[in-house]
């Protein structure tokens, strides 16, 4: 039994350590600076969405899937935070969550669906640029970061604990 717990402990820190390094690559300035995200509480939901996509992604493809579900809670953890840093009640955080589970999932469904570079950039353009055709080439610029970093992704080794998307846009 203590060595179920301990195992449990352990999967728990890995999946810890996964969410954070999601966070910390979309957090990278270049999104925000170079490829026009709003820097807004939407911009970096949407962002983080992009990066948690590509990792639960490689996740599922390593058969991790109770890795993936404690990545996404630890995700979820860190958004009540943000929300409740920000000032969001008990009374509306229900369905301020909600909303954010929503959208958190139908991202990941649309960005799965995508199965070309031009479909990606499309689903990117509606969900972290609201559909404004200005920023197509941003949409575009970073579904190729997208697909690079899902390559990369392809060779790490989930059980060290390490993501690496490769280069930055």
């Amino acid at each position: 039994m203590l060595n179920a717990l301990k195992r449990a402990s352990e999967r728990k820190k890995l999946a810890a350590a996964l969410c954070g390094q999601i966070i910390r690559r979309a957090r990278e300035p270049v999104f925000f600076a170079r490829l026009a995200v709003p820097d807004t509480i939407d911009g970096r939901f949407d962002i983080v969405v992009l990066h948690a996509w590509l990792a639960l992604e490689r996740m599922n493809a390593a058969g991790e899937r109770d890795i993936c579900q404690k990545v996404t809670d630890s995700l979820f953890i860190s958004f009540e935070e943000a929300l409740r840093d920000l000032g969001v009640g008990d009374m509306g955080l229900g369905r301020r969550m909600k909303q954010m589970g929503n959208a958190f999932f139908g991202r990941l469904k649309v960005y799965s669906e995508a199965k070309s570079e031009p479909a990606l950039a499309d689903a990117i353009l509606r969900n972290v640029y609201r559909g404004e055709d200005s920023h197509y080439p941003n949409a575009h610029a970073l579904a190729v970061y997208a697909l690079s970093a899902k390559a990369a992704l392809a060779s790490c080794d989930i059980a060290t604990g390490i993501l690496d998307f490769g280069p930055l846009p």
